[in-house]
């Protein structure tokens, strides 16, 4: 698709009063963040807002993508939802921040939202079918970025047969994972699937994610390859889904148990650690710490003793990644601040004093 062919499409839906908008869903760790940058970078221009959410009280990835400083997306139009899953707080914080958005002099021409990886996508679809917002927005599209590996080791999908034999034996036990029932949810709602992180994939591996997100899928949806999410908005964009209009086909896991969605099998928290020595030194001190504690995720942004440039580290369970994205500020704390995501439970105070923080 050629990126005129895309403005004629956004065109098209401004004539109609309707401007597109792109969820990007996936699992903790996915690449989302990621995908998104190489999405406004390759996107001509194009007048964009992001809405940002993320499970935690710190806004890392909002912050990832406000030091990118890319045309076409100044820092006032990206928006962060932090502390609070978008999918639980559609009518207090999601649709007030869209008419926000649609109500400035020179609204986007298409919004970019990302989920956190915590989030189900079916209800923020089924929001845009509110009142509010229906004759003014439509959802071109649900991306559902994976994490190729971590999938094809089998993290998030379990055998069915075992699972159905031990039901079996024991009626009154339930077996599935809470991170299983995201991942299920996620994939089913999708327009469009991201095999993320191919790169770290021979071609069995990959058969195996690809077979296990083909389980979840009710319907023909299209699995496109990615490393380090670079893909282009001539492909992300202008799907033309209409997926407010088309929720019939996206079951969602807790909808077919009759369960309500939160997030109480979860917890997120942040540590303030000292300025670092190096970034091998918190490496080394965070690998046993999220082995020991079974952490899902972390990510944040620290100071390095001599170095004028912030880090950010970033890791899901124990691959660990870290680079220096931009230069301190003048007059902007060097803090080094650390989210840590993982199940119900975590000992805090354990993971804080392994970890030196204040």
């Amino acid at each position: 698709m050629t990126a005129d062919l895309i403005a004629r499409k956004d065109a098209a839906h401004k004539s109609r009063g309707r401007i597109p908008a792109t969820i990007v869903t996936g699992f903790l760790g996915a690449g989302k963040t990621t995908l998104i940058q190489h999405l406004v970078k390759s996107a001509n221009g194009r007048r964009l807002a992001l809405v940002i959410n993320e499970f935690g009280e710190l806004g890392v990835d909002g912050g990832i993508l406000k030091a990118c400083a890319i045309e076409g997306c100044p820092e006032e139009n990206i928006v962060e939802l932090a502390n609070g899953c978008i999918c639980c707080t559609v009518a207090d914080d999601f649709l007030p921040t869209i008419e926000a958005l649609l109500d400035r002099p020179e609204p986007p021409e298409h919004i970019v939202i990302e989920t956190s990886g915590l989030a189900l996508p079916k209800p923020l679809v089924k929001a845009f079918a509110w009142p509010e917002v229906r004759a003014r927005v439509t959802v071109d599209g649900v991306i559902a970025v994976v994490d190729g590996p971590a999938v094809a080791a089998g993290r998030f999908a379990e055998d069915p047969v075992a699972v159905e034999r031990q039901r079996a034996a024991d009626a009154a036990l339930d077996h599935e994972s809470p991170l299983a029932e995201v991942f299920e949810d996620q994939i089913a709602c999708a327009d469009l699937v991201v095999l993320n992180k191919t790169d770290l994939m021979d071609a069995s591996s990959r058969a195996q994610a690809e077979a296990a997100i083909n389980a979840e899928l009710g319907r023909r949806v299209k699995i496109l390859p990615a490393s380090f999410g670079r893909i282009d908005a001539r492909t992300l964009l202008g799907i033309e889904a209409a997926a407010e209009d088309d929720l019939a086909a996206r079951p969602s896991h807790h909808e077919l148990e009759g369960e309500d969605h939160d997030h109480d099998d979860f917890e997120s928290f942040a540590l303030r650690l000292p300025v670092l020595r190096s970034p091998e030194e918190l490496v080394a001190r965070l690998t046993p710490v999220i082995e020991r504690h079974d952490i899902l995720r972390v990510k944040g942004f620290l100071a390095v003793a001599g170095k004028e440039m912030r880090l950010l580290l970033q890791g899901v369970g124990a691959r660990l990644q870290h680079h220096y994205d931009r230069p301190w500020e003048a007059g902007e704390a060097r803090d080094s601040r650390l989210v840590v995501i993982g199940l119900k439970g975590l000992d805090r105070a354990a993971i804080a004093a392994a970890l030196g923080a204040a």
